[in-house]
């Protein structure tokens, strides 16, 4: 979705943060990507692009909520939706989460350009769930990867 320099809901280094998960993605095989030690707790490569994934479709429907008048902030519980989003796509083939991803980042980019207002609360969702969130995965995502890589 291109966001066009200058405009008021420009998303700064959006496109370049999505190219480098994207990049990652590529390098993975399914096999690499259930590989556990993403974090000590066990989570996969699949496990981290997954959680990526749900937070942004999280982040589309507060946005859509927020354009509808019926957002209330504070009502998520992130530990438990965190655990939730975990456990419904563990199983998930890495095909399917790329997608869901892909998907998702495509509904929150179209929620937040579609917003009548920006409010600081839908600034805060679309950074929480959009590019904030995925440079915060990315460092330890391409390390990750990279140590999966040298195993191969």
């Amino acid at each position: 979705m291109d966001t066009g320099a200058g405009n008021d809901r420009d998303l700064a280094g959006e496109a370049e943060t999505w190219q480098r998960l994207h990049a990652i993605l590529l390098r993975l095989t399914p096999d690499l990507a259930d590989e556990p030690g993403y974090f000590a707790e066990g989570w996969t490569a699949k496990d981290a692009v997954a959680h990526i994934g749900t937070w942004m479709a999280e982040g589309a429907q507060q946005l859509r909520q927020i354009a509808a008048g019926t957002y209330r902030e504070g009502e998520l519980d992130v530990d438990g939706a965190n655990a939730r989003f975990l456990a419904t796509m563990r199983d998930v083939p890495l095909e399917t989460v790329h997608v869901q991803a892909s998907a998702a980042r495509y509904q929150l980019l179209r929620a937040w350009h579609e917003l009548p207002e920006l409010t600081p609360e839908a600034r805060f969702w679309v950074r929480k769930a959009g590019p904030d969130h995925v440079q915060e995965h990315l460092p330890r995502l391409e390390e990750w990867v990279d140590v999966l890589s040298g195993r191969a």
